[in-house]
């Protein structure tokens, strides 16, 4: 498959990164202190920035403390994070500009998983900490797409959370590419199994016909 295009916008978590466990530690120690009943590792709370659900979860006195502690808890484990099929080929192989990483991470958590994973921190980063309302409102992707210059319907979505896929389609994206067997959960225009084999010069992004789910 070809699609012309002008930027490419990435989630990290789950699309470029695995920070899986490295979450699964964090949050279960959280809930442990402040939410016993609370499990993490359902699909609704995939792609949300932290704060957004431990505000759901704590008092309005306790949210600070919290939110906190789950930011020291999730920057502790960062160094667990691996990168995903594909992923170091395909950004190391892009110019400067045409993409960028729009994760709804803290900006310190967001940098650390990029960096443990040896991937590029692009200039243009967008995360959690940058924008009023995250993911699934178009924010993020509307912010990442004003920083590399380009209109949202010139720009491509990648995306593995229900949450995620939303906020791409929110912000007018051209095309929003689910990654991963869990995206076909979503309304994601298409999904493939992972990063693998896809190339962007600027213009043209290839997507193997052998790597797509749907």
């Amino acid at each position: 498959m070809k699609y012309f295009a002008s930027g490419l916008l990435f989630d990290n978590d789950g699309v470029l990164v695995d920070s899986h466990e490295a979450a699964r530690i964090g949050w279960e120690q959280w809930s442990k202190e402040f939410a016993p009943d609370f499990f993490w590792d359902l699909p609704e709370n995939n792609g949300v920035r932290a704060e957004d659900k431990v505000r759901q979860l704590v008092a309005a006195e306790l949210f600070e403390t919290a939110n906190n502690r789950i930011n020291e808890l999730e920057q502790l484990t960062a160094h667990m994070t691996a990168p995903l099929p594909g992923a170091v080929e395909l950004l190391t192989s892009m110019r400067e500009g045409i993409w960028t990483v729009c994760t709804s991470a803290n900006t310190n958590l967001g940098r650390a998983r990029l960096a443990a994973a040896g991937l590029p921190i692009p200039a243009q980063l967008v995360t959690g900490d940058d924008v009023k309302q995250g993911k699934p409102f178009p924010d993020p992707y509307l912010l990442g797409a004003e920083r590399l210059g380009f209109d949202p319907s010139d720009c491509v979505v990648f995306e593995d959370a229900i949450a995620g896929v939303q906020a791409g389609i929110e912000a007018g994206a051209g095309l929003v590419v689910g990654v991963s067997a869990r995206a076909l959960e979503s309304e994601a225009d298409i999904v493939v199994k992972d990063l693998s084999g896809i190339t962007f010069d600027g213009e043209t992004l290839f997507i193997p016909d052998k790597n797509r789910l749907r």
